[in-house]
């Protein structure tokens, strides 16, 4: 039997002119207090030996990326499959903003997240064929190692629901706190979802 254990870690807390915006695609920072959240993060895997630290491409999940792997003496591996959503027109707005501009589209946003094409982004379930794709040819490149995916809440959510064998629509009953950690470890091809 093979086991590969995989740790998702959600970016820590952005600088605060992002928080409560459409920030998918946006490059914006950590704070102060989401480099050390993910400082704190790291003090979880510090028993475990990682073969590989992957990030999504957006600064935020990259700068809380190096931190876990310069503990690890890695580098870190950019994979554009673990980018948060591209919110398209919705991007550096507001949710106030968006509903003012977008009221129809925001209407269908709110009552069904995962069935929403944003206007000149991304879908739901175009991002999560991304994101799964990435994901199983790691899950595959590291049988029997130990890795991590540093990226987004939604990308985390898309990987464990489909652990999960959930619908689509109720992956957001997955909280995903800033520099939260989720361990997955695949028995053979039997996933088993432990934090």
């Amino acid at each position: 039997m093979t086991t590969t254990q995989i740790f998702l870690i959600r970016h820590g807390e952005p600088i605060e002119t992002a928080r409560g915006r459409c920030y998918g695609k946006l490059d914006v920072t950590l704070s102060e207090r989401g480099k050390s959240q993910i400082c704190e993060t790291n003090k979880f895997l510090h028993e475990t030996k990682l073969a590989a630290v992957y990030s999504s491409p957006r600064v935020r999940a990259v700068d809380s990326a190096k931190i876990i792997a310069s503990a690890q003496n890695l580098q870190t591996d950019i994979d554009d499959g673990f980018a948060e959503i591209d919110f398209g027109d919705f991007e550096g707005l507001t949710y106030e903003e968006v509903e003012k501009r977008f009221p129809e589209t925001f209407k269908i946003w709110m009552k069904t997240p995962t069935k929403t094409q944003f206007p000149n982004g991304e879908s739901f379930s175009t991002m999560q064929e991304r994101v799964l794709s990435g994901f199983y040819k790691l899950k595959a490149r590291h049988v029997n190692q130990d890795f991590a995916i540093v990226s987004h809440g939604g990308v985390n959510r898309i990987i464990l629901a489909n652990a999960l064998k959930m619908a689509d629509e109720d992956i957001f009953r997955l909280g995903q706190d800033y520099a939260c950690l989720n361990k997955i470890s695949f028995y053979d091809d039997f996933p088993l979802v432990q934090k």
